[in-house]
């Protein structure tokens, strides 16, 4: 068995974190959501001041700046700061709940307020597991527009010969879904607009030798915002609530591997239930919508 890197003292530390916030300004300017259309294959008109950002396009917005002599080896920003200084190296966006007030739009100025709700430890099957939850408000000018509660999961080094966690089966009773091949150009791409330097995304050396996994991974926020695409392919109906949960990593396609994104619309005729499977069919991360 591993020996533990959270230890009750270390335990209490990170715990000071709880309460912290952080206030950041941005405006929703065109060129992001010019840009996220193009890379998710969407064919939407042109942009303009007053056009409504979409569900979830917000994450192209409040992006971190650390300068380069902040960045550790991971490409992540070194621990500390905000976040609290978690001694485990992996770090993964493991989910997360959203509900809209009032729509964002470009042109926009608009104000983040963040604030650590959470930090919580278990023993995992592999060692330490630690979780924090960030909460996020964004407002306008005219007042809040979207509520979000972000999970965080810090894990331990990879070790030879670690088994994944048994897989479950993606749901195949659906009626929408698409396919989309998850590329180190679109992984690229995701990794540019959101300014996300963690090397698990586009350094295929590091995320095999370091890390231990088997490939370039595809992001969580990448995956949650196909789904919601899915959605607004579907329907011209306005989103509420969402919340997903990531399952298990999805990797890109050296092997033409195959993400597929599925949604099956509840008999409420408001919640549409979502999912995303890897190229062997196992589900990677499951998702609820509530339209308007």
């Amino acid at each position: 068995m591993q020996s533990s890197a959270i230890d009750p003292h270390t335990l209490a530390h990170l715990q000071t974190w709880q309460g912290h916030t952080e206030s950041l300004e941005d405006q929703i300017t065109v060129a992001p959501v010019r840009a996220l259309s193009s890379t998710l294959d969407r064919n939407d008109p042109d942009p303009v001041i007053g056009t409504e950002l979409p569900p979830l396009w917000h994450w192209l917005y409040f992006l971190p700046h650390h300068a380069q002599s902040e960045i550790g080896a991971d490409g992540h920003a070194k621990r500390g700061g905000f976040l609290p200084p978690v001694p485990l190296p992996r770090r993964m966006w493991a989910g997360g709940r959203l509900q809209w007030h009032a729509p964002l739009k470009v042109g926009d100025v608009v104000k983040r307020i963040s604030t650590i709700t959470s930090v919580t430890h278990k023993a995992g099957r592999t060692g330490d597991l630690l979780f924090v939850v960030v909460k996020h408000e964004i407002h306008n000018t005219l007042g809040l527009c979207v509520s979000e509660e972000h999970d965080i999961v810090y894990r331990p080094a990879a070790t030879k010969g670690e088994k994944a966690p048994l897989p479950m089966p993606a749901p195949q009773k659906v009626q929408w879904h698409r396919d989309v091949m998850p590329d180190a150009v679109l992984l690229f791409r995701y990794s540019a607009l959101t300014f996300n330097g963690h090397r698990i995304h586009y350094d295929r050396s590091y995320v095999t030798e370091e890390e231990g996994y088997p490939g370039l991974i595809v992001h969580g926020p990448l995956i949650a915002t196909l789904l919601v695409d899915l959605v607004r392919r579907n329907t011209d109906r306005k989103m509420h609530s969402f919340e997903f949960k990531a399952l298990r990593p999805t990797f890109e396609c050296a092997d033409s591997r195959i993400l597929r994104v599925s949604g099956q619309p509840q008999q409420d005729g408001k919640t549409i239930a979502l999912s995303a499977q890897d190229h062997e069919g196992w589900l990677t991360m499951q998702a609820t919508a509530v339209l308007i």
